[in-house]
């Protein structure tokens, strides 16, 4: 059974056709010219649309590139008389899928509705069998979720928030639910992110998760990115195109470096977030959308407010439900469990075998901080697998063997006041910069090696004119 749109003027003829489309087990949305098409469009879910060419006002030909134009992936027939078959190329041309001479003929009727169903199903399980395998090529290359208290508390908290209801389409403007997760850079807020979109429920097809990188995205197109734009809205904008925000609707929408986001689109962000609508760029229709919205940041945001560079009304919309991710040095073991799956995932990829660490390379791992999180730790595991001598990864083959694996706390200090006098302001000055320096500049990983409050160690790189060092080291 399939939801048909038949838009036709003619009364008689669409009352033929309705009961030919409801004796084959379909439902028929009836239309009498464009603008009711376009109503009943926006409104209900359809899988397929039959127009005629002729209709009052506009033509069937804008009716055929407006849905398309709206990312429609449903069937599109048209109906034309003899003397009107150029015209129906053309909507071909525009996305429609065949045409139908008048007077139809209800053999005609049925079988080419039914061949346009049997297609776009095809098409509809192709691409979900395509994002399926671009999601097991990604899972595949996740690391395993670790088995530390505070790890499995997050993932727990993620899957109890997965089932927060989505708005329902056509009911209104109804907020989106967010979650925020916050954490250091390479802990695995992306790993949670889809953690809690595929405990989600579900019905039937598999559910869009969209990912978006608020920071690799040009300032001058996030907006049309984001919320899609109507042909003509700037000068590239060729035709009409649908945003990642609709593009996510009835699953999972992913702003990744939230904390990014340039001020001026983050009030168009909270509108979106408080009435689940949205306006393309260069439109004036507003668009539901039914998406959950998990944000993720490195950054420290309620600090980010007090710099007034980020929308505090934005930040408490999305703090509703907040997951903090921990470092990888607060979870115990699972680096070394993360450290033997990456390995042993790298050593088949590579055609090594199995490869495994050694006992020293094993402490090698626990003893190292990790600045990098999951992330470093993953990288070195492929440099291992790559360039180590053997199966058995000895420290000499990690790139940490070659770096501090001890905590700065374990070193000895000493001092030698042969050549002069040694203050505390230097001493303090050199501790910072080592502890930039180890963690490429991420303050706040900075700031819990030398157990020093955040807001301390900014105070330390204002005092000691260090910005340009912590840049250099972020670059």
């Amino acid at each position: 059974m399939a939801t048909i749109l038949l838009v036709e003027d003619d009364q008689d003829l669409r009352y033929s056709i309705k009961a030919t489309l409801e004796r084959a087990g379909h439902i028929a949305l009836e239309a009498g010219s464009v603008p009711e098409g376009q109503d009943i469009f926006g409104q209900r879910h359809v899988d397929l649309v039959l127009t005629d060419l002729r209709l009052p006002g506009d033509d069937g030909l804008v009716l055929v590139k407006a849905m398309r134009g709206e990312g429609f992936v449903g069937g599109v027939l048209v109906l034309t008389s003899d003397d009107s078959v150029s015209t129906a190329v053309e909507a071909m041309k525009l996305g429609a899928d065949e045409y139908l001479l008048k007077p139809l003929s209800v053999t005609e009727l049925t079988l080419v509705v039914e061949r346009t169903l049997d297609r776009t199903k095809r098409d509809a399980k192709l691409r979900l069998h395509e994002r399926l395998a671009s999601r097991r090529d990604r899972e595949e290359g996740e690391e395993p979720a670790g088995e530390h208290p505070v790890w499995q508390d997050a993932v727990a908290m993620a899957r109890r928030l997965a089932g927060l209801p989505l708005p329902k389409t056509g009911a209104g403007p109804q907020a989106l639910p967010t979650v925020l997760l916050t954490g250091e850079t390479g802990t695995g807020k992306g790993v949670l992110a889809r953690e809690l979109h595929s405990a989600a429920p579900r019905d039937g097809e598999e559910p869009p998760f969209v990912h978006v990188n608020c920071a690799a995205l040009p300032a001058n197109l996030i907006e049309a990115e984001l919320f899609g734009h109507e042909r003509g809205a700037f000068t590239d904008a060729k035709a009409a195109r649908e945003g990642l925000f609709e593009m996510a609707s009835g699953g999972t929408i992913f702003l990744d470096e939230i904390g990014e986001m340039p001020l001026e689109l983050q009030s168009k962000l909270l509108l979106v977030l408080e009435s689940g609508t949205l306006r393309r760029v260069g439109g004036t229709r507003e668009r539901q959308v039914s998406a959950r919205v998990i944000a993720a940041t490195n950054q420290d945001l309620p600090e980010r407010v007090r710099e007034k560079a980020f929308r505090g009304d934005l930040f408490y919309r999305l703090n509703t439900f907040m997951i903090e991710i921990p470092s990888l040095r607060d979870r115990g073991n699972d680096a070394l469990l993360i450290a033997r799956a990456a390995l042993r995932r790298f050593g088949k990829h590579f055609g090594r075998g199995e490869l495994a660490l050694s006992d020293a390379a094993e402490q090698a791992v626990l003893a190292h901080v990790w600045p990098g999180n999951v992330r470093e730790l993953v990288n070195v595991m492929q440099h291992a697998a790559m360039l180590g001598k053997d199966t058995t990864i000895e420290p000499a083959d990690l790139p940490i063997s070659r770096r501090d694996i001890h905590s700065l706390g374990s070193a000895g200090l000493e001092f030698d006041f042969q050549h002069g006098p040694c203050t505390v302001e230097a001493v303090e000055r050199a501790l910072v910069e080592q502890a930039l320096r180890h963690t490429g500049g991420n303050v706040t990983a900075a700031a819990r090696l030398i157990d020093m409050q955040r807001s301390s160690i900014r105070n330390r790189i204002d005092r000691y004119n260090l910005h340009e060092f912590v840049k250099e080291l972020s670059a």
